[in-house]
């Protein structure tokens, strides 16, 4: 599998979250005397957050004996051929338990990579992702547990082939595939009493029951401007390789989606 981010960078999200962890948690120790109380024991709190993406994706997709295509958009190609999206993220969670829901729908199109096989040509996705996760509290900022991740896409390919020896070929395919992924998840998040929030949360999963792989690192720092309302933002990397069948019936999707992220959170 691809993967658009080397090593450095990586390294370097990791240096930038490191830095904003420790900020955030020099400022709340300052904050002590005007954070709100500390809400009681096994006490349900519920947050619900909107939140946009800027995303990028990166990598490789196929349908049935077509030749693979590669992608490569950046937000700006995204939201040029955006159609619709939305994306809503749900959480329950007391002292010792979190249950959370986190959902996204895209459609939208991109034109693909040319080159000595594709002369032209444009990839269509629809794209459903819903996510369930339940963590335990295992230290006083560390959940860790596991959930399933719902995928379903739709994939249309139409291009311009450039034969051997010379001339073109229409081409097309349209194929619709759903899987699940199940991961494990663990996160380390900061005091929900604080005003200033911070939140590293990551997950591996895949293993084959679904996509061969499937990885995600999420960091967001914020402000808790009230008991009700709060704004973060930060870096969302999600990574998805998954094939299957073979001749007519091959479907793959080999790609990176990764972005900065504002969400808008209210908390009740």
């Amino acid at each position: 599998m691809k993967y658009t981010f080397g090593i450095s960078s990586k390294r370097l999200l990791l240096l930038i979250l490191a830095v904003v962890i420790a900020l955030t948690s020099s400022f709340a120790q300052d904050s002590v005397a005007t954070k709100p109380p500390a809400p009681p024991k096994n006490k349900w709190n519920f947050l619900a957050e909107v939140y946009l993406m800027f995303p990028n994706m990166s990598g490789k997709s196929g349908l049935g004996t077509l030749p693979e295509v590669d992608v490569d958009a950046n937000p700006g190609d995204i939201f040029d051929k955006l159609q619709i999206a939305a994306m809503l993220y749900f959480e329950a969670s007391n002292d010792r338990w979190a249950f959370s829901s986190d959902l996204i729908y895209m459609s939208l199109k991109q034109d693909l990579k040319t080159g000595p096989i594709i002369q032209s040509g444009e990839a269509s996705a629809k794209q459903f992702a819903w996510e369930l996760a339940g963590m335990r509290r295992l230290l006083p900022m560390v959940d860790a547990g596991i959930g399933l991740r719902l995928n379903s896409m739709k994939m249309g390919l139409d291009f311009v082939q450039n034969n051997v020896g010379g001339g073109t070929t229409n081409r097309s395919r349209s194929v619709t595939e759903t899987w699940v992924d199940p991961f494990i998840v663990a996160r380390l998040k900061s005091d929900p009493a604080n005003k200033f929030i911070y939140q590293l949360r990551a997950d591996i999963g895949g293993f084959g029951v679904g996509s061969s792989f499937a990885w995600q690192i999420q960091a967001y720092a914020g402000y808790r401007f009230s008991k009700l309302f709060q704004i973060t933002g930060g870096y969302r990397v999600l990574g998805m390789d998954y094939e299957k069948g073979r001749g007519e019936d091959r479907f793959l999707y080999d790609m990176d989606i990764f972005g900065a992220v504002v969400r808008f959170g209210f908390n009740f």
